[in-house]
């Protein structure tokens, strides 16, 4: 890929403070140098955390994206800094989630995407959010998330 096809990002190469809010964050894309193959990305974020909009306390969850991109691929220092955003964001979990995923189909349209949240116990009660946007294409391979259910100690 020649320089000429990232001059447009802002934020990779470069020193940058980390957005306050999921909405002011910069998500960026690079052109899909295998644009017309079917293949899967995937991104995992072991350690997301956002802030419960009812009590303010910390909550985590282990984010798997999935997609099967079109022209585009999302930039991934600009991914990281968008899901940090979060840290200070108060949502409730299945907010959080489909906003992450309904982001990256309106920056990249791609083929086709997915998200598993796997949200550690508020209450002492785990939620799992799962979306997608459709079938996945057929010949695609998709492996598994390869996050279990949460089990607790046992």
């Amino acid at each position: 890929m020649s320089k000429t096809d990232v001059s447009g990002l802002t934020q990779l190469g470069a020193h940058v403070d980390a957005p306050t809010t999921p909405e002011t964050a910069v998500l960026e894309r690079v052109p899909n140098g295998n644009e017309g193959t079917k293949y899967v990305v995937r991104f995992t974020a072991p350690e997301f955390t956002s802030l419960c909009p009812m009590t303010g306390q910390p909550d985590f969850a282990h984010i798997v994206i999935d997609y099967v991109p079109g022209k585009w691929l999302v930039e991934s220092k600009s991914l990281k800094l968008f899901l940090f955003a979060f840290r200070n964001h108060g949502a409730f979990h299945e907010d959080c989630s489909v906003y992450i995923a309904r982001r990256i189909i309106d920056l990249l349209d791609p083929e086709w995407l997915r998200i598993g949240a796997y949200w550690y116990p508020r209450g002492g009660i785990p939620i799992d959010v799962f979306w997608q946007t459709g079938e996945p294409p057929k010949g695609v391979w998709l492996p598994d998330q390869g996050v279990p259910t949460y089990r607790g100690r046992g």
